[in-house]
């Protein structure tokens, strides 16, 4: 039990943990508790272990890289204004509500866009925003780092499993709905809650939080990076509620009206066969884009370099990728992509993301400053940018993440490059030097290299360690102005 709670209930730690279930649970959400409950660091391969730590990493890379930025600190800002309990840690220092800071650190998490991915062949989904609400209550419970581990484990399995299977985006619903059952199940493992009070977290959370996909089609707002956090805010209190007593309906899946009659259609998961693997199928970026573009910004920035090229050089720029690529972010389905004007609008359009590649030689934080998306030459090279849909590599996803990228020369020529993936794909995974160089390419505009140093020691260790070793790090930033009260003090 957490030392920091004053509540009376009686909640079982992870090494008594209780099994008040019916010995054959009957609908899906009851036989998906089984799973979430019995799981168990053992049951995880080294390998899925070291994607574990490696997804902390990078995922916490992304959060420090986004201290300070606008949305996070409105959202920073709402917490420190509404207030909260101080039970778990916010990144870069200060404590609230394990929901509260759920909502926040997932913001930082989030904000960059420059997380990890699962492909789907309907679904995409970023199962790493799981982590701000699985650390925030493995805080909360006073657990180690194991325990963190097979939580983030249970969250990502649920998530990528759900995302295969019932798929949402067709219908006009968020891959969030999905996440909505993973953040439950996470959060309600890392106090080591029992059958009953999972199976209750799931269907409360499940039942709650189904979002429109209007937040990634058309004109971009804000909430296409808070929805995640938003929904595990949710989910966080759906646990905690579950582990007082609240119920929920048990038929969330298959009852009248539940999710697959309403929303995804007929499936089925056999969680008794499942295992806690899916963390080794998902894949890292290298660019600060929308993970669908990172095989084409690839290609691109090696036409550029082998031929030593610079944007005047080029006419136009022609894009042959896989449908959902130019679905989501190439002008097909969910909107056209040359009218960009914002940072939400311009990480998730293919003719901005070329052409700034094209001219900076980049893709990273600094290319969605305001400035540098309505920047002349920007908005001038994207207007020249087409982007089409092409058949064989629509086969090939998400096997394949697959582009041809031809470049139009003022002198004539026309370069050609295509290739099938991308350094953090799973035929191309990423190293842990490679992943610590973008988590200090990220973090050091806000942490001193010490600082550093010692977070991925943290994470390198992490099974050896107390959660609370990690988090107490995370709130050692010498970032100063995140608190606005500190913030207004100062400016005196």
């Amino acid at each position: 039990m957490s030392t920091t709670t004053s509540s009376s209930v009686d909640i079982p730690s992870d090494s008594r943990r209780r099994s008040v279930g019916s010995p054959n649970p009957t609908t899906q959400v009851e036989r998906l508790a089984r799973f979430v409950a019995d799981s168990r660091w053992e049951d995880i391969s080294d390998a899925a272990r070291e994607q574990l730590k490696l997804r902390v990493l990078d995922s916490l890379g992304c959060a420090l890289g986004a201290l300070g930025a606008e949305v996070p600190a409105m959202v920073r800002a709402q917490v420190h204004e509404f207030g909260g309990a101080p039970l778990a840690t916010l990144i870069g220092g200060g404590k609230s509500a394990p929901d509260r800071t759920a909502l926040y650190n997932g913001a930082l998490v989030r904000y960059l866009d420059f997380n990890d991915s699962y492909l789907a062949p309907g679904e995409t989904c970023h199962p790493s925003d799981n982590l701000a609400a699985v650390l925030a209550a493995s805080e909360y419970a006073g657990t180690n780092g194991r325990t963190l581990l097979t939580a983030l484990a249970v969250a990502y399995q649920v998530q990528n499993r759900l995302s295969e299977v019932a798929p949402v985006r067709a219908k006009g619903f968020d891959h969030t709905t999905q996440g909505a059952y993973a953040v439950a199940a996470g959060v309600a493992r890392a106090p080591g809650l029992d059958e009953q009070r999972i199976a209750n977290a799931v269907a409360i959370a499940g039942t709650s939080l189904n979002a429109l996909r209007v937040t990634r089609t058309g004109e971009l707002s804000h909430w296409k990076g808070l929805a995640y956090p938003a929904t595990a805010a949710g989910a966080t209190q759906a646990a905690f509620l579950a582990r007082l007593g609240v119920t929920g309906p048990r038929e969330v899946f298959e009852g009248n009206k539940g999710f697959i009659e309403a929303i995804a259609g007929p499936f089925e998961i056999d969680w008794a066969r499942e295992d806690l693997e899916s963390v080794r199928r998902t894949i890292l970026k290298r660019y600060d884009a929308e993970v669908h573009s990172q095989s084409a910004i690839e290609a691109l920035l090696e036409l550029r370099s082998k031929h030593d090229l610079n944007a005047s050089d080029v006419e136009r720029i022609e894009l042959d990728t896989f449908q959902v690529a130019y679905d989501i972010i190439g002008g097909g389905e969910e909107g056209e992509k040359h009218s960009i004007a914002t940072k939400e609008e311009a990480d998730h359009s293919l003719p901005y993301l070329l052409a700034v590649a094209m001219i900076d030689g980049q893709v990273l934080p600094e290319q969605y400053l305001t400035e540098r998306i309505v920047a002349e030459d920007v908005q001038g090279l994207l207007g020249r940018v087409e982007v089409r849909p092409d058949g064989e590599f629509s086969r090939r996803f998400p096997a394949e993440h697959s582009a041809r990228v031809r470049l139009y020369l003022r002198d004539g020529r026309t370069l050609e490059r295509e290739q099938h993936d991308y350094e953090g794909f799973h035929t191309r995974p990423m190293s842990w030097d490679t992943v610590a160089a973008k988590f200090d390419r990220l973090a050091g505009a806000h942490i001193e290299s010490g600082l550093r140093a010692r977070i991925q020691d943290a994470v390198s260790n992490l099974d050896e360690l107390e959660v609370q070793e990690l988090t107490a790090l995370l709130a050692g930033t010498t970032q100063a102005d995140l608190d606005p009260a500190l913030r207004r003090r100062r400016q005196r």
